[in-house]
């Protein structure tokens, strides 16, 4: 068990070290721990060995500030320049909160941003000030989702984040417009294992649980959300975050970018701007606790708000520390020996 402080500190540390400055560091050291203590482990920690390579590439930029591209009030675009995609996720959402608070929202979206983590660990901090928040990606480099009826890969998985206040514990919602994540195939692919359901398509259309198509010549390629029974649901909306992100940032496939980075959407809405905070969580909350209410199918399963078991798992892990991937402690152990850091 390791605990979460010195994990920060040493993930932040890593990354100084890497050539990011502290306020930088941090951020980018913040959510990949807060990622990893709600449990997304491919886009928690073990992330921080892929961002150190690629800061010492010099593939994500180390200095500067994002570039402002517009600014219409309630609404800023901004380029940034493949700096540290947690940081300037965690500045745009502090400039959305004080302009939702001023227009009753804010959007962001940001071009050219690096990797910005897992969308969850953006999520909490901002719910329970009351805000509802809205976090869409895509990757303009990667191909790895065929569109509905296609065998060719066209586009990421798209990831779309939602956080709702209410007067307990925040809604937290992360889920991709494909069946699977890319992280989750290739750590699959690493340890030899099928993944747990049919998420991939091969190159000759068949669907497939084994990794191992992902990486063939031509690839395979994940399925959108929904399979092959309603995968134009999920089709349709990987086109919407595409057009949110890529369209709306000024940036994406038909620049045919090399790096590996992020469109951003982002939005923050404050109830206080439509029925008020009041009216806004009695409903939310009301509506959760009939979902919870909900008979069970099964007894020993009832249902559970999305979110809810990884704050459960986050409150444990600050209490009793984390339990690490062996390959995630491998990972940051070998970090701290090339930085002359003690990982133990």
């Amino acid at each position: 068990m390791k605990d979460s402080q010195s994990l920060l500190q040493f993930s932040q540390n890593i990354l100084q070290r890497a050539g990011l400055d502290e306020d930088k560091a941090f951020h980018t050291a913040d959510i990949l721990l807060e990622g990893e203590l709600l449990g997304h482990r491919t886009h928690g920690l073990q992330l921080l060995p892929a961002y150190v390579d690629e800061l010492e590439k010099d593939m994500m930029t180390k200095s500067g500030e994002a570039k402002l591209l517009n600014d219409m009030g309630a609404v800023l675009a901004l380029d940034g320049n493949y700096l540290p995609g947690p940081w300037l996720v965690n500045k745009a959402i502090e400039e959305a909160c004080k302009r939702a608070s001023q227009y009753g929202t804010g959007i962001v979206t940001i071009q050219k941003s690096h990797h910005i983590a897992c969308l969850a660990a953006y999520l909490e901090k901002v719910a329970r000030q009351g805000f509802m928040i809205l976090l869409a990606c895509s990757d303009p480099r990667n191909k790895t989702v065929a569109p509905f009826g296609g065998l060719t890969p066209t586009y990421s998985p798209d990831p779309l984040a939602v956080g709702i206040p209410t007067d307990t514990d925040p809604i937290m919602i992360d889920v991709s417009m494909s069946a699977t994540s890319n992280g989750l195939v290739a750590r699959s692919h690493r340890h030899e294992e099928k993944l747990p359901h049919n998420w991939l398509l091969d190159n000759q259309g068949n669907i497939s649980n084994n990794p191992s198509v992902f990486f063939d010549t031509p690839p395979g390629s994940i399925l959108p959300l929904g399979g092959l029974d309603s995968g134009y649901k999920g089709f349709g909306l990987g086109l919407m975050v595409e057009a949110l992100t890529s369209a709306l940032g000024g940036h994406g496939r038909s620049d045919i970018p090399t790096l590996w980075g992020a469109s951003v959407y982002l939005q923050v809405i404050s109830p206080l701007g439509f029925s008020g905070e009041e009216a806004f969580k009695r409903e939310t909350e009301y509506l959760k606790n009939q979902c919870l209410n909900s008979e069970p199918v099964n007894p020993e399963k009832p249902v559970r708000m999305p979110g809810a078991r990884g704050l459960e798992l986050k409150q444990k892990q600050l209490i009793k520390g984390l339990d690490l991937l062996p390959e995630t402690e491998e990972s940051l152990r070998q970090l701290g020996k090339k930085y002359g850091l003690n990982f133990d």
